[in-house]
């Protein structure tokens, strides 16, 4: 279908009723209508597999699932066989349920760099527990964080960092630092300047599963990680691998797996539920015993959440840890994304647009820069491109790709993106995208004003 001839009337009216009960009108930032071409923001009825249908309709290939966690496709079969087992047994009681210790074992013998382990609902919490953990275990304030890495938390510790900082004491927000990823000496720099102050190192392992427009979000490089562990050792500060994007997608063990060194704390979560609330907590039981019953310490208020043992969540991660590593999950969602971004360089080649529309990325978890005619990241662009992938029946704000995807999809996307990047040319050509916009241009999550 023609861009200029495709609409939404429904989703749009859909739109203005979440936009009347619920700030923002969705429940995640980075859903929202401003990430979408003005009035083409679908509002989704229900999906299968690889495959969306808005309350318009209309059939999508969908990328970047749940905001990366529907990992395995919508409603897999595996998953909710595990989870309606447990639906008629309750799912929360008064003391744990042995759901909770099976949830456990199966996390740890597919992650065996942890020890202990401890579920939540979010990844935030997850997160927040263990720059918790790191302050007690220390006895320091300052956190240092990986300023490559767009997102770790809600929590004040964080966002206090980014343009959304309203609400956010000074206070708190000074006690957070950060460092480049891949410069061991601009770390120690840093630990040395605030010496016995930090609390812990936390960072993506990878550095970049959301490349900035210059970075290719390439394997760190060899020795980094490794120095990283050396740092943190000799300077007595926690070393934190944030895997909530790289857990299951680079490896059933994630990224600590795939690369070999071993954190003190790591958090998981998106792909471990395939679209349930779970994340986890994961680390040394030296240090994850602080939060327990069974040390002589002072008790540190780790996590400790209603929800958290819930058990049809529990046995959903159960069934996904278990059909990623009896299926292969890992190295589909790898030969997918290769497939997949082969075919849209191809497609953006062959219309004259390789050096603007670009594909950056492990494959298993790839995204696009849209640059101008300058080459330097555009939204006006980006508008334009979603504008024409969602009219060729294609809801990708990213190409992070499902196991649920099958070659016919990926011939489908391409072929669409081969489309859109015609009019990306004449874009181009035009030194002005804004009469293919369709309206106002989508906008950065983090900006200081709506």
């Amino acid at each position: 279908m023609d861009a200029d001839e495709f609409h939404l009337p429904r989703s749009r009216r859909a739109n203005e009723r979440l936009h009347a009960a619920i700030p923002g009108g969705a429940h995640t930032y980075a859903k929202g209508d401003d990430q979408y071409p003005e009035d083409l923001a679908p509002v989704i009825s229900h999906g299968r597999g690889a495959h969306v249908w808005d309350v318009d309709g209309n059939r999508y290939v969908e990328y970047g699932s749940g905001l990366r966690s529907v990992s395995l496709g919508h409603a897999h079969p595996r998953v909710l066989e595990a989870v309606r087992r447990e639906l008629d047994r309750g799912s929360n009681f008064v003391r744990p349920s042995l759901v909770e210790a099976e949830a456990a074992e199966r996390f740890l013998a597919t992650v065996p760099t942890a020890e202990m382990v401890k579920f939540a609902k979010n990844g935030s919490d997850a997160t927040t527990a263990a720059v918790r953990l790191a302050r007690a275990v220390t006895g320091r304030p300052r956190v240092a964080v990986c300023g490559d890495h767009p997102f770790f938390s809600v929590d004040d510790w964080f966002i206090g960092t980014t343009p959304m900082d309203a609400g956010i004491p000074a206070t708190t927000t000074e006690l957070t630092v950060a460092f480049p990823y891949g410069d061991l000496v601009a770390t120690e720099e840093l630990l040395s300047r605030y010496r016995g102050e930090i609390a812990c190192l936390i960072l993506e392992p990878t550095g970049h599963t959301e490349p900035p427009p210059r970075a290719n979000g390439a394997d760190p490089a060899p020795g980094y990680l490794a120095g990283l562990r050396e740092l943190a050792d000799r300077h007595g500060c926690v070393l934190v691998f944030d895997e909530m994007i790289t857990g299951l997608r680079w490896s059933e063990a994630g990224a600590q797996g795939l690369y070999g060194v071993v954190p003190d704390l790591s958090t998981f979560g998106k792909a471990l539920g395939n679209g349930f609330a779970v994340s986890a907590l994961a680390g040394r039981r030296e240090l994850m015993e602080r939060g327990g019953l069974r040390h002589a310490h002072d008790r540190v208020f780790l996590l400790s959440t209603t929800h958290g043992a819930e058990t049809h969540s529990l046995a959903a991660a159960m069934a996904v840890l278990t059909t990623y590593v009896e299926e292969g999950i890992t190295a589909r969602l790898h030969a997918l994304g290769e497939r997949l971004a082969t075919g849209v360089r191809e497609a953006a080649a062959g219309a004259g647009v390789g050096d603007h529309l670009v594909v950056r990325g492990r494959a298993s978890n790839l995204v696009f820069a849209t640059l101008d005619e300058n080459r330097q990241p555009s939204q006006p662009y980006r508008t334009l491109f979603l504008r024409q992938l969602l009219a060729g029946g294609v809801l990708a704000p990213s190409f992070v790709v499902s196991s649920a995807l099958t070659d016919a999809d990926i011939d489908h996307t391409v072929d669409t993106v081969a489309r859109a990047c015609a009019v990306y040319r004449k874009a181009l050509d035009a030194d002005d995208p804004a009469p293919w916009t369709g309206g106002r241009p989508v906008r950065p999550v983090f900006r200081r004003r709506a």
